[in-house]
């Protein structure tokens, strides 16, 4: 009986652990819900939307994944033009991470240009999900084009 517990334990573990960090598409059977709540503000955020796309992170100040998410998410959005990051202490703003259904940080929210959330990643996502997940948000005038970087960042201190 011990025995089985453990391995479907595992079992679950390992499934959990393969999902944290990936981006998922919002869909409306995804179940933010269509409405209100799919679209963030400026005044929502604290910060301007990019032209291009927005890189929201909820976090915390003890989550131990969420500083080194914070430098690559900020190193995307220097590397590719027209991207923000505005990070969201989940805490602070616990009507915006109850309203988006945020349970774990951090939480990344992948926006178009006038704040529809495009794709959610909880758990740490590596570069490439990033940049993939940008490259599905709506850029003026090519809805789902592929986001190119653009001039890179000069200072390479981060």
């Amino acid at each position: 009986m011990l025995a089985a517990a453990l391995v479907v334990a595992t079992v679950l573990g390992v499934a959990l652990r393969r999902r944290a960090g990936r981006f998922r598409a919002r869909s409306a059977e995804a179940g933010i819900g269509g409405g209100a709540a799919d679209v963030l503000t400026e005044a929502d955020l604290g910060g301007r939307l990019g032209e291009r796309a927005t890189l929201v992170q909820f976090s915390t100040p003890y989550c131990a994944p969420c500083r080194p998410t914070r430098q690559m998410l900020a190193r995307v959005a220097g590397m590719v033009e027209g991207v923000t990051h505005i990070e969201i202490d989940a805490a602070e703003r616990l009507d915006l991470a109850r309203r988006l259904r945020v349970t774990s940080t951090p939480t990344v929210l992948v926006l178009g240009p006038r704040g529809g959330i495009v794709s959610r990643a909880a758990g740490q996502p590596r570069q490439a999900d990033v940049m993939a997940a940008l490259g599905t948000a709506s850029t003026p005038g090519r809805a789902g084009a592929a986001v190119a970087p653009g001039p890179a960042c000069g200072t390479g201190a981060e």
